[in-house]
């Protein structure tokens, strides 16, 4: 970010610290493909140069997105992680592919493979109850397999406002 703002306010500066396209695709598969390492980043399909995404995982961590550590399988490679800072716009991430596979003809399912090779999937879900009175415009899970990641409910409520709930679903730490 600029030492000096363009202007203070909050949508601008936070489309200051991850509103490129470089950094969002970069966040996009760390959350959803889980690639920690800057060589399976440097893979994705856009093709993104090495020193923009060198750049850019710079910026991430010095603005408390991402952390980067030494991976103790190999000495030269780090690992690259989200901080909560980053998950927390994973619902504005699932959005802006919602919005893309709703309005851009060419776009693909939101389904993409993890590290593991195991499928990450935005799965609708129309059976969730909810308080009377609220109607649920849709639901979805983000899933790795068959974990549920995160939880996404568009609804509106009594008085027709439109809101969205979401819910972080955390892995159960290893145990010690």
């Amino acid at each position: 970010m600029p030492s000096t703002p363009r202007s203070y306010c909050p949508i601008n500066l936070s489309l200051e610290i991850f509103g490129d396209a470089w950094t969002l695709l970069v966040l996009r598969d760390m959350m959803f493909s889980g690639k920690r390492h800057f060589r399976e980043l440097l893979k994705s399909d856009e093709r993104i140069s090495s020193n923009i995404l060198a750049d850019r995982l710079t910026r991430l961590v010095e603005h408390g997105l991402l952390t980067k550590s030494d991976d103790p399988t190999h000495k030269q490679k780090a690992i690259y992680s989200l901080t909560e800072k980053a998950i927390a716009l994973l619902p504005i991430v699932v959005q802006i592919g919602a919005w893309g596979s709703r309005w851009v003809p060419d776009a693909k399912k939101l389904d993409v493979k993890g590290a593991d090779g195991k499928t990450l999937s935005l799965v609708v879900d129309a059976s969730t109850k909810v308080a009377r009175g609220t109607t649920v415009i849709k639901a979805a899970d983000l899933k790795a397999g068959e974990r549920v990641v995160a939880a996404y409910m568009p609804m509106k409520g009594p008085d027709g406002a439109e809101m969205l709930m979401a819910k972080d679903v955390k892995a159960a730490a290893p145990a010690k």
